[in-house]
């Protein structure tokens, strides 16, 4: 990975979305290194998991500066992120509301807003969520609880390519801040979630362009509120190149196959989950000069990189489960420094 390539998309990201507080989604890319270089570059952290914070922490990150974004815990995980000082935890259901008020009493809360079927490459909705009369019932019980109402949040998707895709979910937002106005309850946080593309294989729309819709929104409420956001991908994934090992070459009735030990289920696991929409280009690291697959017929390339990357990577996933109808052998992928000077700008549509 490059710190450099990582510090200046969170430089981008600023620029984009003026005024909007980052809270990198930490489930993205939990290495050290990379955590380390947001945390320096001035991000905070969306975490979804106590392992996740208990990393954070050996970084030296706060647990007042996190957010637990995750709407579905088992008690004792929003018992022990409460213990490390996290006091902001997204619900999406009264069940979840009473376990947030039994394990972490007087926390914040933010209700999660359904956002429907929104255009995006690795959707992620339908598990989570609620309507905004159900929003605005859930907020209300929480003073109830004795829990703070602080906010409201959604996601539009993860890689989406439609910026307006934010449009209704503000406009559900400001429902919500409207409806709570009539029981004496005015949040302090909009949280816009994450989903914001990276570069892989094909334009995709400025990060400005997501800005200015979300700026839109914004000044449309019925009052100021802090904004919070939750990218991932846009961050870190430009930044890193795979590099894994061709085990062997073979021709096969559908043409010629190049096995790697770099597979779906220890690195690419988004190709699976984008149905393919997700791809990125391989460059041989040795011993040819022309193109890949041409070398590969040979056997002569017995290593590959990967680049671009893929935006979540799954860094513990067992070693032992790996095989799958076109990935043997043991796993020896690494990230490295990009030996080739494979690093480019990103092509980012103008807004």
């Amino acid at each position: 990975m490059r710190g450099a390539l990582i510090a200046a998309a969170v430089e981008e990201f600023k620029n984009a979305f003026t005024n909007v507080r980052i809270f990198f989604a930490t489930k993205c890319n939990t290495d050290p290194g990379v955590l380390r270089v947001l945390h320096t570059s001035g991000t905070r952290f969306e975490v979804a998991s106590v392992d996740e914070i208990n990393t954070l922490r050996s970084l030296g990150v706060h647990g007042q500066n996190l957010l637990f974004s995750n709407p579905v815990r088992a008690r004792e995980q929003t018992r022990e992120a409460a213990r490390a000082g996290v006091y902001r935890f997204s619900v999406d259901s009264p069940e979840e509301l009473h376990r947030v008020a039994d394990e972490a009493p007087g926390s914040c809360v933010y209700a999660r807003l359904a956002t429907g079927d929104r255009p995006s490459l690795v959707p992620s909705e339908g598990k989570f969520g609620i309507d905004v009369p159900g929003a605005i019932d859930l907020l209300v019980r929480a003073r109830a609880l004795g829990l703070v109402p602080y906010g409201i949040t959604f996601h539009i998707g993860s890689q989406s390519l439609t910026p307006g895709a934010l449009t209704a979910p503000l406009a559900d937002v400001h429902a919500v801040l409207a409806g709570l106005v009539s029981h004496g309850i005015r949040l302090q946080m909009v949280d816009i979630g994450g989903g914001f593309p990276a570069v892989y294989d094909r334009p995709v729309p400025s990060l400005a362009a997501f800005g200015q819709v979300t700026a839109a929104g914004i000044a449309q409420l019925p009052y100021r509120v802090e904004v919070f956001a939750e990218p991932g991908r846009c961050l870190v994934a430009e930044a890193g190149t795979f590099r894994c090992r061709v085990i062997g070459v073979a021709r096969r009735a559908s043409g010629w196959w190049v096995h790697t030990d770099l597979g779906v289920f220890n690195g690419m696991m988004e190709v699976l989950e984008s149905a393919g929409e997700l791809t990125g280009s391989c460059v041989s690291l040795q011993p040819t000069c022309d193109c890949l697959f041409h070398p590969l017929r040979g056997s002569l390339v017995e290593w590959l990189l990967m680049h671009p990357r893929w935006g979540f990577l799954p860094t513990k996933f067992s070693s032992q489960f790996i095989q799958d109808a076109f990935v043997f052998g043991r796993i020896v992928v690494a990230m490295i420094r990009d030996p080739l000077g494979l690093s480019h700008t990103p092509n980012r549509q103008s807004s």
